[in-house]
């Protein structure tokens, strides 16, 4: 059993920047996608103790759908840490203050609990219209691969 560390050279790792526009797609499907291209698991190179994935830039983010009944029903919850401290804010508030944050919450929750999460996060650009400011990084149009619908 070997104790090397695998090393890749830089011109290896260089990531790559995709452009997903949201409007119309539901969130769930499309964070699954999103949180595979920031690990790299599109990627031969994969490996889970580097941060070898790519930049995904996301437009029209507030133009996002829920299946089923989840925008009257689901509700975030998180705890200041204080007693009482509980918050909770259903995705149709949530969406007047931050529309993008509905996105970035589910992204978040799909990616692994480790080291890497920070640093995979920052690599997720949220836009809420059609605009975005990383034109000159030329993203390429990622071709999202949903699975095929379920015939009940």
């Amino acid at each position: 059993m070997s104790s090397s560390i695998r090393k890749l050279p830089q011109s290896v790792l260089r990531p790559i920047w995709h452009h997903v526009d949201a409007k119309g797609l539901t969130v769930g499907r499309l964070a699954t996608q999103i949180a595979t291209v920031l690990m790299g698991k599109h990627k031969p190179i994969f490996d889970n103790s580097m941060n070898c994935g790519d930049f995904v830039v996301v437009t029209n983010a507030d133009k996002v759908e829920f299946s089923g009944k989840k925008e009257e029903d689901k509700i975030y919850r998180w705890h200041s840490g204080y007693p009482g401290g509980l918050k909770e804010v259903s995705p149709e508030k949530l969406r007047e203050k931050k529309p993008c944050d509905v996105l970035v919450r589910a992204v978040s929750g799909m990616l692994p609990k480790n080291k890497l999460r920070r640093e995979r996060l920052r690599m997720l650009r949220v836009f809420e219209g059609p605009e975005h400011e990383h034109d000159a990084q030329k993203p390429v149009p990622f071709n999202l691969q949903f699975p095929a619908k379920r015939v009940s």
